[in-house]
């Protein structure tokens, strides 16, 4: 027979379930359908700015949680975790606020006409390649990061420990990869930018 805390950690487990599902087709849909109805507007450049400053402080504040918990800090790694977690959540409503409201910008599109043609193809070269790859692995990974991060929180607010470190190992280098790969994707597209 199931106790109750196995049933209740059952629906949780569910409910994370359900809502990182949500949570990435809701961001999938919002942005495919946005992006053809968008229209240049300057200010919206701003946000893949406070994007990448988000992604790069909770790739700092991931850093100093693990390291706060080597050091058997718990307070200070759990201010650190969590924080990474406010950000992280930040950076994806500005993260859909931007595809939402900004039109598509293509790496190599020097002159920002939404078509590669084959002089800004060789322009670029592999460094296209090499941006593909890292955003690919980027979206795949990010996708994967929301429901380990909601887990490792839920294992973390029950006091299951040992289960919160089994994947916390798993949910770290990940998270750490993504918020990483987030700014350097940034910092190669942003020289398309049409602002």
């Amino acid at each position: 027979m199931l106790k109750i805390e196995q049933i209740s950690e059952r629906k949780w487990l569910r409910g994370i379930a359900v809502l990182s599902i949500v949570i990435v087709a809701a961001v999938a849909f919002l942005i495919y359908n946005a992006q053809s109805n968008s229209t240049y507007n300057p200010k919206i450049y701003m946000l893949p700015k406070l994007n990448a400053f988000l992604n790069s402080s909770v790739f700092v504040l991931l850093l100093a949680g693990f390291f706060f918990i080597k050091n058997k800090n718990i307070r200070m790694h759990r201010a650190s975790m969590l924080t990474a977690f406010i950000f992280s959540s930040l950076f994806l409503v500005s993260y859909v606020a931007y595809h939402f409201g900004a039109p598509e910008t293509y790496f190599g599109d020097i002159n920002h006409d939404g078509t590669l043609s084959a002089e800004e193809l060789s322009k670029v070269g592999s460094l296209r390649t090499v941006y593909l790859i890292l955003l690919s692995t980027h979206i795949i990974l990010s996708t994967i990061i929301v429901p380990l991060a909601l887990i490792s929180l839920f294992r973390i607010f029950n006091m299951q420990v040992e289960h919160h470190k089994k994947i916390a190992r798993i949910t770290l280098p990940i998270w750490l990869y993504v918020s990483l790969t987030g700014v350097i994707v940034y910092f190669l597209i942003s020289n398309y930018y049409p602002a």
